[in-house]
Formats: structure tokens, C-alpha cells, sequence
């Protein structure tokens, strides 16, 4: 493969290099910025798919096994699981996936799941880049599902360049056809058989047919005549040859003749287009599916820029509730209850990044107890310290929750038993006999519920107090505040179990519960669990909750039939509360020390088996040259050994990944392959093939190797999705190996984990967003202030005075907004190709 960037890079295609350099640092909060400033731009979608209700019925049952695919411009993302035997399945799975801002649409297939035949399309709901900008607080609600037509099923894009030239009676419009990329597969062999059918003023031209490839290339040039008068559209369609059946159509491109002659000649991609002139009939009820997407379009000034507002906030955290200006306070009172999460989440992140996470959570816990009266209504409503908290929690402490219970989650899956302790919940029929002679009594079935979940449960207590040192020791020294501040607060002995169920409402009720009722949305499951087994979950995590709630009589009160567990939950809260005292019981020293230890370390970003080919691209590539390997994905390399606990041999250096990219599906007969293009210690190109066993597992591979590399140097910005194989590439045929790339990499497509490293600049730029919604709000608040204590009145200008942490933001944020409007990007917006007119 070539290494070297062309002399002049496509604009279509992500820049080869990392990101720009940082900006020097912005001079005090009052300086006035002059100079224009380089922006990114950073586009994200927030996705919750719900649930689904009214499907059809696929099996013969009656009934059907739905679950969703999102494809972004017809690239599968994300793959929900499958929810058994409903016409109206819940997912509640959510997602945040990054994306280049030149995306288009997000569609939402409704699949059913078939064992033994390819799975059946239900229907589909899609949704135009267009259509989430026009609404700032994303699309949630209920999406008719609707047929999936394969006319309307194109992606990919053409490359053409159009020219009017002169000629001796009349001008000719010349209509090259360079190339595509990224065709849709039509075929059973996972390719297409691409020809090009270029329309105009009623004559018809087409190229040569390109075999068995979804990344053709032409290079054909056709001419058409002028005329006075005569129709002004061009229609560029791109088909897939069939011998035995009628051709495929694989999207279109029509552009605007008369525009062209101004301009005299244009070259680009374009992105191909369905064709939607057919009408649409009537058709029967698909079903519905409850959606909630957000686009997050930001663009992101220089680190410098933020640095006034991240030292005000820090400044604020730092003095703690001594201080003057209390802007937390502030924000907290005017920050809508349904945006509250969002803002917490990106307050803790910013303080995580900063390293004051655990003064943050302080000052809030402070405000909190400052507030409240009654012990037992403490850290119960979803105040900014119980939402940052929550953060925190999944941020900081995610591995270690996977560490204490994966196994026994594991553990309950395997078995499928049927648990149950509710009387009036139990049926016989579902166990089935115990023996050859009888079937199992009432009494007996919830007896043996009762001995299985006092099992679990001692077994998690048990796991729990064995981990003190296993738990991150930011987590621990957040926890030792937070115990401390309230012990404070209530001191008398009545209230001596308060400081314990303080620790206990975040770790048990708000962490460790939600992930063992839905172990799949914590990722401690690849599937939703069946009824069966949801049902001993949801059992277990009220017997912890009970535990939390140190077995107080208003949690017995409330479900009776829990008694039978009461011996356990007695003897757990004991366990419980000596966990606790191990687990605050943390000097700063050894605070520091265990985080020094921590950062020696190259904590794993992903592990886990994946199939290795044997040859790595050097012998012959065929899909039974598979080796299963344990990989670890660490900040310095990917390496890989036989098993979890063998020793690991370094496969590829960090710094020496140049792309990691999908493999199309015709190379090895899967379409769940990726690449890692890399550079060996002497700098010859290399490339390794690894196979994952669902489209999930590749995307987050993907994602994890493209986010841990992407400020290398040397980043390609195109590829070969196929195999060279022979004297040619799989995917384009051309016959020499260092041949530029094919397709674009996509380095920026990525999803949201929550062990992802800290963005700092975006974070501060979502909280300047915040803040300047609330702008108004915070000018009001000064006045009001200044009117009381006759402090003068709100700054208009950067050479006022700035004497309180208040007016300060306001005019940090007077700053950035004036930064924001200089960025070229904010005062030149991206004028649209006239060229092009998409048919509707």
C-alpha cells in the first residue's frame, strides 16, 4: 500500500495528520480576542431506541424476534438485542456515536431474527441529517415503520467531472465518469456488478460493466450536445448487471446543465441518491417504533479560549461553599430539571480532567446537606449532586462494579432458574417436576427461590467486601467526604446509620441495583436476559436495595414476601457496614500513592478474543485461516496471547497504527472483519486481519483502536476495504499493491464508552453552551444583586471592572461568544453545490 499523501489531498477526505495544534493559552478573561480563530467542528448523535409496539408477525408462531440495526448512510453501527417471542419488544438501549459532520441520514431497521434462514426486514425509520438540525432538542416520539423499498436502499458515492465546452455549431456538455466508491453489495457474492447509465436531452449512454466490485473504476468519458432549448437536468444512475434477472439500482446523481455553464466545469463526489419519483401505494401496518435522537453539533474553539472559563469554575470549586461568588449554586438553580443529567455529566468531566472531581462532588455534597432537614429525604431527588454523582460513578468507577459482579451475573444467566417469592407470581407449570413422580408444591418452589437468592446474594455480599482495594481510590476518597459531611450534619446517635446509607443510596440503590436489573445496558451482558432470568434479577437487586436501605421496617414493609430472605439481608447489613468503614478508611497519602501506582499502569482501553489470521495477510486469504487469540488494547500497544492469563506478545505498536477499518464482505465471506494498517519497526507497510463475531463487537474494536490512535502522524485517508489477492485488489482490481486507497478511512467514527478518554475542550464548550442559555438568567441574577448590595451594575465592555466571580462569567462568556463569531467557519458558512438538484 502507499504510504505517501498526494501532493494536493482530496477535500472529500479526513486529514492524514492529528489534530491541529493548540492555540496559545487566552490571556486574562477581560482580554478581548482579535485574532481569528481555527475551529473543529465535532457531530455527534445521542440515540435512545425504546421500544417497539405493533410489529407483524414473522414466525410461524404468531409472533416475532425484533431487534433494530442503525446504519449511518447505510453503514451498520449498531446492532440492539434480540428481545424473544414479542410484536412489542423493549430495548431501552442507549447510544452516543461521533461522526464527520458530512454525514447524511441515520436510519433504524426493525429485524426479526430467524436460526436456521436469513433474517426477515420488518420495516425501517429513517432520518435525515437536515431533519435532526431543524429540531435543537432532537426527535423523541413514536416513527411509523415503513416498507423497505431497495430502490430507496443506495449508498455510496461517484466521482464526475462535467464541462461545457465550445464547440462549432453548438456547446458540448463532455460528462466524465471517473469512479465510485462504496456501492451497495447486490449480489449473493457480496459485491455488485457496476455500470454507469448517464441520461440527456432523451439520449442514453452507458459505461462498461465493472465485475464483481463495489468500488469501480471507469475512467469513461461521454459527450452530449447543448441544444437551445433543451431540458436542463443530467441524470448520472448508477446500476448493478444481472444476466438472468432485471438490474439493480443502485442511486443517482442529477445536476442542474444551465448552472453548469457559468462554472464551465466542476469535479467532485457526490453522494448517490434514491429514486423517489415512483408513488408510494398504501401499505399495511408495519408497526411503530419510540425513538430518541439528538444531533450535537459543536464547533470547538482552541484550548486556550476555554482556559478563562475552566479556571473560573475551577477557582469556584477550589474555594468550596466559602466562597463569594457561588456560581455552582447559580447554575444548579437555573438548570431545567430534564437537562440536568447532561449538565452534571459534563461538569464532572471537566473537574475529572482537571483533577478536582472529588472537590466538586464535595461542594456539592455540602449544598445538598445545607438544605436539607430530615435525614431520611437526603440524596433522594435528582439534585445536581445525586445526577453528578451518578457520573462519577459510571466514569470512574465502571470497572471495578464489572469486576464484583460479572460473575455472579454470569453465574445466574448459565442457570436459568426459575425464582420466584411472591405468592400470588408463583406458577407450578413453569418448573415442571422435580422428580420422576410429582410436581413441585407451592411451598417447595418458594423455598428452593429462597435458598437460590440467598445464595446470590451472599455470594455479591461476600464479593463486595473483598474488594475495598480494588475500588478506584478517587472513588474511595469521594465516598470519605461524602461519609464525613453527613456524619457532621446528623452527629446524634439516632442517626447513626445516616453516614452509611448515604454511601450506600449512590453505590447500591444508583449504581450496583439499576446494573443488575439491566446487566446488558451496563455492559456486563451481550443480550438482554429472558423472563425467566429478568425476574431473579429484579428479585436480587430488591434484596440489595434492602441491604442499602440497612434493613430499615419501611423497606420490609413494603413486599412481605421478602421475609424469607430477611436472615441474609440481617447479616448483609452488617457486612455492608464494615465494607464501608474499610472502604472510607483512606489517608490522602495512600490516596495519592494508589493512583500513582494506577498511572504506571497500562490500564487495558479493550480486551477480549478475537480471530486472528494466521498468515496476517501473507499467505492465502481464506475465512478458515482464522486463529482464535486473547487481544489487550492498552494506550502503548496491541498485543495478544492464548488465553486472559498467558503472556502477551506485542502485535502492533500504537504509534505505528496508520488506519483501522472494516474489510468488506466478499474477502472472507463475513462481514465482521477489520484491518489494522500499520508500519513494522523498519517502516514497511503491514496489515493484519482480525475477525469478531457480531457487527457490535467489530464497531467497538473499531472505535477503541481509532480513538487511542488518532492523533498519530502518518493517518491515512484512504484504503482498501478489500484483500489483494492474486495480482489485484478484491475491491477495485487494480493490479498494483501500493495503489492509493479506494474509499475514505473513517477515522472519526467512533462510540461513546465509558472508559473513553477525558475531551476537554468539548466538555468546556458544552457547559459554555449551557451557560449561554442561561445568559439572561445570570444578567437578571447580577442585578439583583448589585441593586442589594450596591456593587455597581452588570459589565458591558472588556475594560470594566470585574469584581465578582459572576459579573467574571459574564464576561467570559461575552468573550467566547465574540471568539465564536470571528471563527471563519461561523462567518462563512458552506455554500451548497447550485450544481447539484436532488430529485424528490
Amino acid at each position: 500500500m502507499k504510504w505517501e499523501r498526494s501532493p494536493r489531498p482530496r477535500a472529500d477526505l479526513p486529514s492524514p495528520r492529528g489534530p491541529p495544534p493548540r492555540a496559545p493559552s487566552l490571556a486574562p478573561a477581560r482580554r478581548p480576542l482579535h485574532r481569528t480563530l481555527a475551529m473543529a467542528r465535532r457531530s455527534s448523535l445521542s440515540i435512545r431506541i425504546v421500544e417497539g409496539k405493533h410489529l407483524p408477525a414473522k414466525d410461524i408462531t404468531g409472533s416475532s424476534d425484533p431487534y433494530c440495526i442503525v446504519k449511518v448512510d447505510n453503514e451498520p453501527i449498531i446492532r440492539t438485542a434480540t428481545v424473544w417471542k414479542t410484536l412489542c419488544p423493549f430495548w431501552g438501549e442507549e447510544y452516543q456515536v461521533h461522526l464527520p459532520p458530512t454525514f447524511h441520514a441515520v436510519a433504524f431497521y426493525v429485524m426479526d431474527e430467524d436460526a436456521l434462514s436469513r433474517d426477515d426486514v420488518i420495516g425501517k425509520v429513517c432520518l435525515t441529517r437536515d431533519t435532526l438540525a431543524a429540531l435543537p432538542k432532537g426527535f423523541s416520539g413514536w416513527a411509523h415503520l415503513t416498507e423497505v423499498d431497495p430502490d430507496e436502499e443506495v449508498q455510496g458515492e461517484i466521482h464526475l467531472r462535467l464541462e461545457v465546452v465550445p464547440g462549432p455549431r453548438a456547446c458540448r456538455l463532455r460528462c466524465s465518469l471517473l469512479e465510485a466508491r462504496d456501492l451497495a453489495p447486490k449480489d449473493r457474492n457480496g459485491a455488485s456488478d457496476p455500470f454507469v447509465r448517464v441520461r440527456y436531452n432523451g439520449r442514453t449512454q452507458e459505461t462498461s460493466i465493472v465485475k464483481k466490485s463495489c468500488y469501480p473504476r471507469w475512467n469513461e468519458t461521454f459527450e452530449f450536445e447543448v441544444e437551445e432549448g433543451a431540458p436542463e437536468a443530467l441524470c448520472v444512475e448508477a446500476w448493478d448487471w444481472d444476466l438472468v434477472s432485471r438490474n439493480d439500482f443502485l442511486g443517482k446523481v442529477v445536476f442542474n446543465i444551465h448552472r453548469l455553464g457559468a462554472a464551465q466545469q466542476e469535479e467532485g463526489w457526490f453522494q448517490l441518491q434514491p429514486d423517489q419519483s415512483k408513488s408510494r401505494q398504501e401499505e399495511g401496518n408495519l408497526g411503530s417504533l419510540q425513538l430518541e435522537v439528538r444531533l450535537l453539533d459543536e464547533m470547538v474553539l482552541p484550548s486556550g479560549c476555554y482556559q478563562p472559563l475552566v479556571q473560573l469554575l475551577c477557582r469556584e470549586v477550589k474555594l468550596g461553599i466559602q466562597g463569594p461568588g457561588q456560581l455552582i449554586p447559580l447554575i444548579e438553580e437555573m438548570t431545567s430539571t430534564e437537562c440536568r443529567q447532561e449538565v452534571a455529566t459534563n461538569l464532572l468531566k471537566l473537574f475529572l480532567g482537571q483533577g478536582l472531581a472529588k472537590e466538586f462532588l464535595d461542594l456539592l455534597f455540602q449544598l445538598e446537606l445545607g438544605r436539607t432537614s430530615e435525614a431520611n429525604t437526603l440524596f433522594r431527588s435528582n439534585s445536581l449532586a445525586s445526577k453528578s454523582m451518578e457520573s462519577f460513578l459510571k466514569v470512574a468507577g465502571m470497572r471495578y462494579l464489572h469486576g464484583v459482579l460479572r460473575p455472579i451475573i454470569d453465574r445466574i444467566f448459565e442457570e436459568k432458574k426459575y425464582v420466584e417469592l411472591d405468592p400470588s407470581k408463583v406458577e407450578v407449570k413453569d418448573v415442571g417436576c422435580s422428580g420422576l413422580h410429582r410436581p413441585q408444591t407451592e411451598a417447595e418452589l418458594l423455598e428452593q427461590s429462597a435458598q437460590t437468592l440467598r445464595a446470590h446474594l451472599g455470594a455479591l455480599l461476600s464479593a463486595l467486601c473483598r474488594s475495598v482495594r480494588a475500588c478506584p481510590a478517587v472513588v474511595r476518597a469521594t465516598f470519605r467526604q461524602l461519609f464525613l459531611r453527613v456524619r457532621q450534619r446528623f452527629p446524634s446517635a439516632q442517626h447513626q446509620d445516616v453516614p452509611f446509607i448515604a454511601v450506600t443510596s449512590f453505590l447500591c440503590l444508583r449504581f450496583f441495583s439499576p446494573a443488575i436489573m439491566a446487566p446488558k445496558l451496563f455492559h456486563l451482558r451481550e443480550r438482554h436476559a429472558d423472563a425467566r432470568t429478568s425476574r431473579t434479577l429484579l428479585l436480587l437487586a430488591k434484596a440489595v436495595q434492602n441491604v442499602g436501605n440497612m434493613d430499615t421496617p419501611a423497606s420490609r414493609a413494603k413486599e412481605a414476601w421478602m421475609e424469607p430472605l430477611q436472615p441474609t439481608v440481617h447479616q448483609g447489613v452488617a457486612q455492608l457496614k464494615d465494607f464501608i468503614t474499610k472502604l472510607v478508611d483512606i489517608e490522602e497519602k495512600e490516596e495519592l500513592d494508589l493512583q500513582r501506582a494506577l498511572s504506571l499502569q497500562a490500564t487495558p482501553v479493550k480486551e477480549g478474543p478475537l480471530f486472528i489470521h494466521r498468515t496476517k495477510g501473507k499467505g492465502p486469504l481464506m475465512s478458515s485461516s482464522f486463529k482464535k487469540l486473547y487481544f489487550f488494547l492498552t494506550t502503548e500497544a496491541l498485543s495478544f496471547a492464548k488465553t486472559p492469563s498467558s503472556k502477551k506478545c506485542a502485535l502492533i505498536k500504537l504509534a505505528n497504527i496508520r488506519a483501522a477499518e472494516k474489510v468488506e464482505e466478499k474477502s472472507f465471506g463475513s462481514s465482521h472483519v477489520m484491518q489494522v494498517i500499520y508500519t513494522d519497526d523498519t517502516g514497511r507497510p503491514q496489515t493484519s486481519y482480525l475477525q469478531c463475531k457480531c457487527v457490535n463487537e467489530l464497531n467497538q474494536w473499531l472505535s477503541a483502536l481509532r480513538k487511542v490512535s488518532i492523533n498519530n502522524t502518518g493517518l491515512l485517508g484512504s484504503y482498501h476495504p478489500g484483500v489483494f489477492r492474486g495480482d489485484k485488489w478484491s475491491c477495485c482490481h487494480q493490479k498494483d499493491k501500493t495503489d492509493l486507497g479506494c474509499d475514505k478511512t473513517r477515522s472519526h467514527v467512533t462510540l461513546q464508552e465509558w472508559n473513553d478518554p477525558l475531551d476537554h475542550d468539548l466538555e468546556a464548550q458544552l457547559i459554555y453552551r449551557h451557560l449561554l442559555g442561561m445568559e439572561a438568567a445570570l444578567r437578571e441574577k447580577h442585578r439583583e444583586l448589585s441593586t442589594s448590595t450596591e456593587a455597581g451594575s452588570v459589565p458591558t465592555g472588556p475594560g470594566e471592572a470585574l469584581e465578582d466571580p459572576l459579573a467574571q462569567m459574564l464576561q467570559v462568556l461575552q468573550d467566547l461568544r465574540e471568539a465564536h463569531s470571528r471563527s471563519p467557519a461561523s462567518s462563512a458558512p458552506v455554500e451548497p453545490n447550485c450544481l447539484l438538484e436532488l430529485q424528490t
